[in-house]
């Protein structure tokens, strides 16, 4: 693959990849900030990422009756143009692989856990494009979604799909976009275009998005198909999951999760310490966060944590608690509830990818 077009990338993180470029911020930056600034977003990428020309780019809607074009001129004033707020996780589902990797070996970039983050997005809904260029929905199940603007590793472009109903959901939120926070996305967050997808990892968010599909199945490209899967813990090696890809579903919205991001210790009024937590929690599709607790004895007592910003059903949260008391050295973890009285687990099981791992969040001081 050719990289002698890579555009400069933030300076503020992590690299975890140089060809192609993948790198993340540390959680304590992070959580600075309710939505995240462009410089603090991880990057995920297969491939060369390049500053293509906003002007000349084409959105195109394949069928068998013939394709329909968008430019960007089309895109920005023929429809009403809609934002939401919504947490953008791990493109690989891997956030927090690192501590997978702890329990056994697995296979892909050691993510900490900073492949998330919180954001304004801005552009036309999906369903609204799907409907103004007139598609026949009939017998079709999902929406296929592709990029062929640069190479990747694993396949010739960069491709994933979502099921057709989320795609026409009013309430789903789903945009083709071209803003971040208010202003034109960078190259490194898929400009000139991307799709959003809140709720779902990141591996559905196609970024440098140009071409979309009506189907009645899913995308067969290798990023949908045959990666970003659950495996159960028997399968250990690649050679085994060739065999199995097709038996499992493709990942759509992560587990509910929180991590400690931070922990200072201070003395307190009688003179003892006290620890200050903070960190954030993400959740599974629309089930809202409604509390995250802490302990410092391994579960026996949990306390409530403060929440210090929430917006929407779809964004990330935020948190911060104050313990009493504490000793000098030692460990805290926290845990999230959601809406639907689910709690985040105390373990989670490994599988060959290392993805979606969300135990208890655990962190020291």
């Amino acid at each position: 693959m050719d990289y002698s077009h890579e555009v400069p990338h933030s300076q503020l993180l992590l690299v975890r990849g140089q060809q192609p470029f993948n790198a993340e911020p540390k959680a304590s930056a992070l959580i600075e900030f309710p939505i995240t600034p462009d410089d603090l977003v991880y990057c995920r990428n297969h491939g060369p990422v390049e500053d293509l020309d906003h002007d000349a780019y084409i959105l195109t809607i394949k069928s068998d009756y013939g394709d329909k074009r968008y430019s960007m001129q089309d895109l920005e004033t023929r429809f009403q143009k809609y934002e939401v707020v919504a947490a953008l996780q791990a493109r690989c589902a891997g956030n927090r692989r690192k501590e997978m990797d702890q329990l056994k070996k697995v296979n892909g970039i050691l993510w900490d856990d900073g492949v998330v983050c919180n954001a304004k997005w801005g552009g036309v809904r999906l369903r609204d494009v799907l409907l103004d260029s007139n598609q026949d929905l009939t017998n079709m199940n999902h929406v296929q979604f592709a990029s062929y603007v640069t190479l990747c590793e694993d396949d010739t472009y960069y491709g994933a799909s979502i099921p057709l109903q989320k795609a026409m959901d009013e309430e789903g939120d789903v945009l083709v976009a071209w803003e971040m926070n208010d202003e034109c996305m960078s190259p490194d967050r898929g400009a000139p275009l991307r799709l959003v997808v809140p709720g779902y990892c990141g591996a559905r968010w196609v970024k440098w998005l140009d071409t979309m599909r009506l189907s009645p199945n899913e995308s067969p490209n290798y990023y949908q198909a045959r990666d970003y899967k659950i495996l159960p813990p028997e399968i250990e090696t690649k050679t085994a999951a060739a065999q199995v890809w097709s038996k499992y579903p493709s990942i759509t919205s992560l587990n509910l999760n929180s991590i400690v991001a931070s922990t200072s210790v201070r003395k307190n009024a009688n003179g003892l310490l006290s620890l200050i937590v903070r960190g954030y929690a993400t959740h599974y599709m629309a089930s809202t966060v409604t509390k995250v607790e802490v302990t410092v004895d391994g579960g026996e007592h949990w306390q409530p944590a403060r929440v210090t910003y929430q917006e929407g059903k779809w964004s990330w949260t935020l948190w911060e608690a104050v313990v009493d008391d504490v000793a000098e050295h030692g460990t805290v973890r926290c845990r999230a509830w959601d809406v639907n009285l689910n709690v985040q687990p105390q373990e989670c099981k490994w599988n060959l990818r290392g993805v979606a791992f969300n135990p208890w969040g655990i962190g020291k001081w």
